[in-house]
Protein backbone atom coordinates (compact mmCIF):
# COMPACT_ATOMS: atom_id res chain seq x y z
CA UNK A 1 0.00 0.00 0.00
CA UNK A 2 1.06 3.57 -0.68
CA UNK A 3 0.90 6.54 1.68
CA UNK A 4 0.73 9.55 -0.64
CA UNK A 5 0.65 12.36 1.92
CA UNK A 6 3.55 12.54 4.36
CA UNK A 7 5.18 15.63 5.85
CA UNK A 8 8.74 16.10 7.07
CA UNK A 9 11.10 18.09 9.30
CA UNK A 10 10.74 20.89 6.75
CA UNK A 11 7.13 21.48 7.86
CA UNK A 12 7.16 24.60 10.07
CA UNK A 13 3.95 23.54 11.84
CA UNK A 14 4.99 19.91 12.21
CA UNK A 15 7.52 18.03 14.31
CA UNK A 16 11.29 17.74 14.14
CA UNK A 17 11.11 13.98 13.59
CA UNK A 18 13.79 12.81 11.21
CA UNK A 19 12.97 11.74 7.65
CA UNK A 20 14.30 8.28 8.41
CA UNK A 21 11.89 7.86 11.34
CA UNK A 22 9.00 8.28 8.91
CA UNK A 23 10.56 5.87 6.45
CA UNK A 24 11.36 3.19 9.02
CA UNK A 25 7.83 3.36 10.42
CA UNK A 26 6.41 3.07 6.90
CA UNK A 27 8.48 -0.06 6.27
CA UNK A 28 7.51 -1.49 9.65
CA UNK A 29 3.76 -1.30 8.91
CA UNK A 30 4.21 -2.81 5.45
CA UNK A 31 3.88 0.21 3.20
CA UNK A 32 5.54 -0.28 -0.18
CA UNK A 33 5.56 3.37 -1.27
CA UNK A 34 5.42 6.80 0.34
CA UNK A 35 5.38 10.36 -0.97
CA UNK A 36 6.81 13.23 1.01
CA UNK A 37 4.49 16.15 0.29
CA UNK A 38 5.91 19.16 2.08
CA UNK A 39 4.03 22.43 1.63
CA UNK A 40 5.21 24.28 -1.45
CA UNK A 41 6.53 27.73 -0.50
CA UNK A 42 3.85 30.40 -0.64
CA UNK A 43 4.03 32.90 -3.52
CA UNK A 44 6.15 36.00 -3.17
CA UNK A 45 3.96 38.80 -1.88
CA UNK A 46 1.35 36.53 -0.28
CA UNK A 47 0.86 37.16 3.44
CA UNK A 48 0.49 33.94 5.41
CA UNK A 49 -2.70 34.29 7.50
CA UNK A 50 -1.55 31.88 10.22
CA UNK A 51 -0.61 33.55 13.50
CA UNK A 52 2.81 31.87 13.48
CA UNK A 53 3.42 32.44 9.74
CA UNK A 54 4.20 28.73 9.47
CA UNK A 55 1.86 27.42 6.77
CA UNK A 56 4.62 26.35 4.37
CA UNK A 57 8.36 25.84 4.09
CA UNK A 58 10.44 28.83 3.05
CA UNK A 59 11.52 29.24 -0.56
CA UNK A 60 15.18 29.04 0.46
CA UNK A 61 14.57 25.52 1.85
CA UNK A 62 12.97 23.81 -1.13
CA UNK A 63 16.12 22.81 -3.00
CA UNK A 64 17.62 21.26 0.12
CA UNK A 65 14.32 19.46 0.80
CA UNK A 66 14.20 17.98 -2.71
CA UNK A 67 17.88 17.00 -2.58
CA UNK A 68 17.39 15.27 0.79
CA UNK A 69 14.46 13.20 -0.49
CA UNK A 70 16.42 12.24 -3.61
CA UNK A 71 19.23 10.87 -1.45
CA UNK A 72 16.76 8.93 0.70
CA UNK A 73 15.21 7.46 -2.45
CA UNK A 74 18.57 5.95 -3.34
CA UNK A 75 19.39 4.83 0.19
CA UNK A 76 16.11 2.93 0.61
CA UNK A 77 15.44 1.91 -2.99
CA UNK A 78 15.62 -1.81 -2.14
CA UNK A 79 13.21 -1.49 0.79
CA UNK A 80 10.51 1.04 -0.19
CA UNK A 81 9.67 3.36 -3.06
CA UNK A 82 10.06 6.99 -1.97
CA UNK A 83 8.69 9.91 -3.99
CA UNK A 84 9.71 13.55 -3.80
CA UNK A 85 6.62 15.73 -3.82
CA UNK A 86 4.91 18.83 -2.47
CA UNK A 87 1.53 19.87 -1.18
CA UNK A 88 0.45 22.84 -3.24
CA UNK A 89 -1.75 25.24 -1.32
CA UNK A 90 -4.21 26.60 -3.88
CA UNK A 91 -4.68 30.34 -3.40
CA UNK A 92 -7.44 31.94 -5.40
CA UNK A 93 -5.98 34.85 -7.35
CA UNK A 94 -2.37 33.63 -7.13
CA UNK A 95 -2.52 31.05 -9.90
CA UNK A 96 0.25 32.61 -12.00
CA UNK A 97 2.58 32.89 -9.03
CA UNK A 98 1.98 29.23 -8.06
CA UNK A 99 2.54 28.16 -11.65
CA UNK A 100 5.86 30.02 -11.65
CA UNK A 101 7.10 28.09 -8.61
CA UNK A 102 5.86 24.76 -10.02
CA UNK A 103 7.52 25.43 -13.37
CA UNK A 104 10.82 25.95 -11.56
CA UNK A 105 10.74 22.95 -9.23
CA UNK A 106 8.24 20.62 -10.90
CA UNK A 107 10.84 18.72 -12.97
CA UNK A 108 12.35 17.42 -9.69
CA UNK A 109 9.03 16.18 -8.28
CA UNK A 110 7.58 12.70 -8.67
CA UNK A 111 4.13 12.84 -7.10
CA UNK A 112 2.28 15.75 -5.44
CA UNK A 113 -1.08 16.91 -4.15
CA UNK A 114 -3.05 20.15 -4.34
CA UNK A 115 -5.12 21.25 -1.37
CA UNK A 116 -7.25 24.10 -0.09
CA UNK A 117 -6.43 25.37 3.38
CA UNK A 118 -7.31 29.02 2.77
CA UNK A 119 -10.36 30.75 1.37
CA UNK A 120 -10.64 34.34 0.18
CA UNK A 121 -13.32 36.16 2.15
CA UNK A 122 -13.81 39.75 1.03
CA UNK A 123 -10.21 40.05 -0.10
CA UNK A 124 -8.81 38.52 3.09
CA UNK A 125 -7.41 34.97 3.18
CA UNK A 126 -8.65 32.83 6.05
CA UNK A 127 -7.44 29.41 7.16
CA UNK A 128 -10.22 26.84 7.06
CA UNK A 129 -8.52 24.37 9.42
CA UNK A 130 -6.53 26.46 11.89
CA UNK A 131 -8.62 26.16 15.05
CA UNK A 132 -12.14 25.81 16.41
CA UNK A 133 -12.09 29.50 17.34
CA UNK A 134 -11.04 30.65 13.87
CA UNK A 135 -13.65 28.40 12.24
CA UNK A 136 -16.27 29.94 14.52
CA UNK A 137 -15.20 33.40 13.35
CA UNK A 138 -15.60 32.29 9.72
CA UNK A 139 -19.13 31.12 10.47
CA UNK A 140 -19.94 34.58 11.87
CA UNK A 141 -18.33 36.41 8.94
CA UNK A 142 -20.13 34.29 6.32
CA UNK A 143 -23.42 34.15 8.24
CA UNK A 144 -23.69 30.43 8.79
CA UNK A 145 -21.76 27.17 8.70
CA UNK A 146 -23.48 26.21 5.43
CA UNK A 147 -22.02 29.28 3.76
CA UNK A 148 -18.53 28.33 4.97
CA UNK A 149 -18.94 24.90 3.36
CA UNK A 150 -20.19 26.46 0.12
CA UNK A 151 -17.30 28.93 -0.06
CA UNK A 152 -14.83 26.12 0.62
CA UNK A 153 -16.39 23.90 -2.06
CA UNK A 154 -16.36 26.76 -4.57
CA UNK A 155 -12.64 27.22 -3.87
CA UNK A 156 -12.02 23.48 -4.26
CA UNK A 157 -13.82 23.60 -7.62
CA UNK A 158 -11.60 26.52 -8.69
CA UNK A 159 -8.51 24.61 -7.59
CA UNK A 160 -9.52 21.59 -9.69
CA UNK A 161 -10.28 23.69 -12.76
CA UNK A 162 -7.31 26.07 -12.42
CA UNK A 163 -4.48 26.18 -14.94
CA UNK A 164 -1.27 25.77 -12.96
CA UNK A 165 0.77 24.43 -15.84
CA UNK A 166 2.17 21.02 -16.66
CA UNK A 167 3.38 20.35 -13.12
CA UNK A 168 0.02 20.86 -11.44
CA UNK A 169 -0.59 17.91 -9.07
CA UNK A 170 -3.06 15.28 -10.22
CA UNK A 171 -4.29 14.39 -6.73
CA UNK A 172 -6.66 16.51 -4.61
CA UNK A 173 -5.71 16.62 -0.95
CA UNK A 174 -8.09 16.11 2.02
CA UNK A 175 -11.16 16.98 -0.04
CA UNK A 176 -13.44 17.53 2.96
CA UNK A 177 -11.10 19.19 5.48
CA UNK A 178 -13.86 21.75 5.98
CA UNK A 179 -15.30 19.10 8.33
CA UNK A 180 -12.29 19.16 10.64
CA UNK A 181 -14.44 20.68 13.40
CA UNK A 182 -17.72 18.93 12.63
CA UNK A 183 -18.08 17.60 16.19
CA UNK A 184 -18.21 21.22 17.40
CA UNK A 185 -20.08 22.67 14.42
CA UNK A 186 -22.23 19.81 13.06
CA UNK A 187 -23.64 20.29 9.59
CA UNK A 188 -25.42 18.04 7.10
CA UNK A 189 -23.52 18.80 3.90
CA UNK A 190 -25.15 16.05 1.81
CA UNK A 191 -27.54 18.45 0.08
CA UNK A 192 -24.80 20.75 -1.22
CA UNK A 193 -25.12 20.72 -5.01
CA UNK A 194 -21.45 21.60 -5.46
CA UNK A 195 -20.37 18.15 -4.24
CA UNK A 196 -21.33 16.32 -7.41
CA UNK A 197 -19.94 19.16 -9.56
CA UNK A 198 -16.61 18.77 -7.79
CA UNK A 199 -16.51 15.00 -8.24
CA UNK A 200 -17.46 15.33 -11.92
CA UNK A 201 -14.62 17.83 -12.44
CA UNK A 202 -12.18 15.45 -10.76
CA UNK A 203 -13.34 12.68 -13.09
CA UNK A 204 -13.20 14.86 -16.21
CA UNK A 205 -9.67 16.01 -15.40
CA UNK A 206 -8.48 12.46 -14.76
CA UNK A 207 -7.43 13.30 -11.19
CA UNK A 208 -7.36 11.12 -8.11
CA UNK A 209 -8.08 11.96 -4.47
CA UNK A 210 -6.26 11.76 -1.17
CA UNK A 211 -8.14 9.36 1.13
CA UNK A 212 -6.97 11.41 4.07
CA UNK A 213 -7.31 9.76 7.47
CA UNK A 214 -5.92 12.60 9.60
CA UNK A 215 -9.45 13.47 10.72
CA UNK A 216 -9.60 10.26 12.72
CA UNK A 217 -6.82 11.67 14.90
CA UNK A 218 -8.74 14.90 15.58
CA UNK A 219 -11.18 14.91 18.51
CA UNK A 220 -13.27 17.60 16.80
CA UNK A 221 -13.59 15.52 13.60
CA UNK A 222 -13.47 11.72 14.11
CA UNK A 223 -13.86 10.84 10.42
CA UNK A 224 -11.81 10.58 7.24
CA UNK A 225 -11.77 13.69 5.09
CA UNK A 226 -13.61 11.64 2.48
CA UNK A 227 -16.70 10.10 4.04
CA UNK A 228 -20.47 10.02 3.90
CA UNK A 229 -22.09 11.57 0.82
CA UNK A 230 -18.73 12.58 -0.61
CA UNK A 231 -17.35 9.04 -0.37
CA UNK A 232 -20.50 7.72 -2.06
CA UNK A 233 -19.95 10.11 -4.98
CA UNK A 234 -16.25 9.28 -5.23
CA UNK A 235 -17.15 5.60 -5.47
CA UNK A 236 -20.05 6.25 -7.87
CA UNK A 237 -17.73 8.03 -10.32
CA UNK A 238 -14.93 5.53 -9.73
CA UNK A 239 -12.38 8.14 -8.71
CA UNK A 240 -9.05 6.55 -7.67
CA UNK A 241 -8.22 7.06 -3.98
CA UNK A 242 -4.73 7.08 -2.47
CA UNK A 243 -4.22 6.64 1.27
CA UNK A 244 -2.92 9.78 2.95
CA UNK A 245 -1.87 9.67 6.59
CA UNK A 246 -1.07 13.41 6.46
CA UNK A 247 1.61 12.59 9.02
CA UNK A 248 3.23 15.56 10.73
CA UNK A 249 5.10 13.28 13.12
CA UNK A 250 6.68 9.92 12.41
CA UNK A 251 4.34 7.87 14.61
CA UNK A 252 1.29 9.01 12.63
CA UNK A 253 2.38 7.06 9.59
CA UNK A 254 1.29 3.94 11.46
CA UNK A 255 -2.21 5.20 12.22
CA UNK A 256 -4.02 3.49 9.35
CA UNK A 257 -3.43 0.15 11.06
CA UNK A 258 -5.82 1.14 13.85
CA UNK A 259 -8.67 2.34 11.61
CA UNK A 260 -11.48 -0.18 11.29
CA UNK A 261 -12.66 -0.94 7.76
CA UNK A 262 -9.84 0.76 5.91
CA UNK A 263 -8.78 -2.56 4.43
CA UNK A 264 -12.11 -2.66 2.59
CA UNK A 265 -11.53 0.65 0.81
CA UNK A 266 -10.45 0.59 -2.85
CA UNK A 267 -7.11 2.33 -2.39
CA UNK A 268 -4.32 2.48 -4.94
Amino acid sequence: MKDGHVHSPYCPHGSNDDFEDYIKNAIEVGLTEITFTEHLPLPNGFVDPSHEKDSAMKIESIECYIDTVKKLKERYRDKIKINAGVEVDYLEGYEEEIKYILDKYGPDLDDSIISVHMINVGGKYCLIDYSVEEFGKLISILNGVGNVYTKYYQTIKNAIDSDLGEYKPKRIGHLNIVRKFNQVFPYDYSNNLLLEEIVKSIKENGYEVDYNIAGYRKEECKEAYISGELLDLIEKYEIPMVLGSDSHQAKDIKCYKSISGIENKSLK
